[in-house]
């Protein structure tokens, strides 16, 4: 006969502690009682497990009781995550300022500061203050942020590329909020974010995401994981040939063309746009949605950005004339970068957390 290899006694222990954590996450407050209902696990499990991590500091004895006594039962205290567990800083670096809000593990924002910024070369100056802000006197696990500017995969710089309109310039993200915290920080682009945000209500594994606002950008979805390309840079559509009114252009030069940028720089002039006949711009879009088909074979193309929606009528019209169809459709998270973000460092907290169990 074969033998059967039985999990260590640590393994179980980890995996009892693990299911505690994880319901005092999403339900605050429990008794031990309570526990071993919502997790399926026996009292004596669940109170050696309770034990435990109220020894290592993730988990602490409410001071609130259930009523008992006097023939109504045994008298039960509530289990609470410990106030000190820690939280996660979450920052967004944007044209309209720079954000860093703090989130618990139960998902709740417990700080949060903004700061408007005159330009992008402001932010260097502006992002160690209003995270220093943010953070004080909490205990940082890891941080998350979201900037509207190409993002280094392998060290989470921000990276200068042509026409790009926000350019911070060499920051690197990194290097700055470390100091304030006691784990990761994990840097991406914006769009990337907003893609995230949208998978988690989408409900389809394959899908664009286009982003068409003062910037350009888009992210590539696949198997129900962004794809970032080599150094991190895959979804910079700026310079993806398609149709302008003088031909084959690439698509930023469209906006050149129709002279809808904003003065002195390659952002787009989001009120002119709107004032502007939409059919040259539709079929823009329609060709660079032509690429990501062939490309990437998205089940859905997700249209979001402070124009993009708008388009979206005249933007379907158009890729119905394409040869191979795609769904379009608009965006449906509200402020999207800052919703993956917070989202990622939040699921980035609750696993620190499971983790800090083991050790």
């Amino acid at each position: 006969m074969r033998s059967v290899t039985r999990p260590s006694q640590e393994l179980l222990r980890s995996i009892s502690d693990e299911h505690v954590l994880r319901s005092l996450m999403t339900s605050r407050r429990l008794t031990r009682a309570e526990l071993a209902v919502v997790t399926g696990l026996s009292k004596p499990t669940v109170s050696e497990s309770v034990r435990r991590l109220v020894e290592s500091g993730l988990v602490a004895d409410t001071g609130e009781r259930t009523p008992g006594g006097r023939g109504k039962g045994r008298v039960g205290s509530f289990y609470g995550l410990a106030p000190d567990v820690g939280v996660a800083l979450v920052v967004t670096i944007a044209p309209d300022g720079v954000t860093a809000l703090c989130v618990d593990a139960h998902g709740d924002v417990v700080s949060q500061t903004h700061r408007a910024i005159a330009g992008p070369r402001d932010v260097a100056s502006v992002l160690p203050s209003v995270a220093a802000e943010t953070v004080a006197g909490q205990h940082v696990r890891l941080c998350a942020v979201s900037a509207a500017d190409p993002v280094d995969r392998r060290t989470g710089r921000l990276v200068q590329l042509p026409d790009s309109p926000f350019l911070v310039g060499d920051l690197d993200p990194v290097a700055v909020l470390a100091p304030l915290l006691h784990g990761p920080v994990v840097v991406d682009n914006d769009v990337n974010w907003a893609a995230q945000a949208e998978l988690g209500v989408l409900g389809v594994p394959d899908f664009a995401y286009l982003y068409l606002a003062e910037g350009l950008g888009c992210a590539v979805v696949s198997d129900g994981e962004v794809r970032r390309g080599h150094s991190g840079l895959a979804g910079e559509i700026s310079h993806l040939i398609t149709s302008g009114p003088s031909g084959a252009v690439p698509f930023i030069e469209v906006f050149g063309e129709l002279g809808l940028r904003q003065s002195g720089t390659t952002a787009i002039d989001v009120d002119a746009l709107l004032r502007t006949d939409p059919a040259v711009l539709a079929r823009a879009v329609a060709g660079v949605v032509t690429a990501l088909v062939t490309l990437a074979d998205p089940e859905v193309v997700v249209v979001g950005g402070s124009w993009g929606p708008a388009l979206l009528d005249p933007i379907r019209d158009e890729c119905a004339r394409l040869p191979r169809q795609v769904s379009v459709t608009a965006a449906s998270v509200a402020e999207p970068s800052l919703a993956g973000a917070r989202a990622a460092a939040l699921d980035l907290l609750r696993t620190a957390l499971v983790e800090a169990a083991k050790a």
